[in-house]
């Protein structure tokens, strides 16, 4: 999978939200094994212990746990998932009408366009 990194941010929290995004998205199901932290590190390109604070970040929001012997275990709680999917789609769509204001356009106009073009 591709990581995309910006160097002007904290790298951990670009991780954690790049792992919260393939959780909720579906790419690591309820219940399944995230894969270890080294295998990820190794993967991104980063220090494991930086992917390891990602890791915990998850952890903190609900969308992973630690197993005792099976590694991290992303959620099976439904809610958890969905609140975090809400989330996910707030900040698309705040970054969208940001952009937009950026342009020149109104928040109304901003959103007529959507209609236009893909309702």
């Amino acid at each position: 999978m591709d990581w995309k990194l910006d160097d002007g941010r904290p790298i951990w929290p670009q991780l954690s939200q790049q792992l919260a995004r393939r959780i909720i998205a579906g790419v690591y199901p309820p219940g399944s094994r995230l894969p270890p932290v080294r295998e990820l590190a190794a993967e991104a390109g980063v220090n494991p212990n930086t992917m390891q604070r990602a890791l915990a970040q998850l952890e903190q929001e609900g969308l992973a746990r630690a197993g005792r012997t099976a590694g991290r275990l992303v959620t099976q709680d439904t809610q958890v998932l969905e609140a975090a999917r809400l989330r996910e789609a707030e900040a698309v769509v705040r970054d969208y009408f940001e952009a937009m204001a950026a342009l020149g356009y109104s928040r109304e106009r901003a959103a007529e366009l959507i209609k236009e073009e893909f309702l």
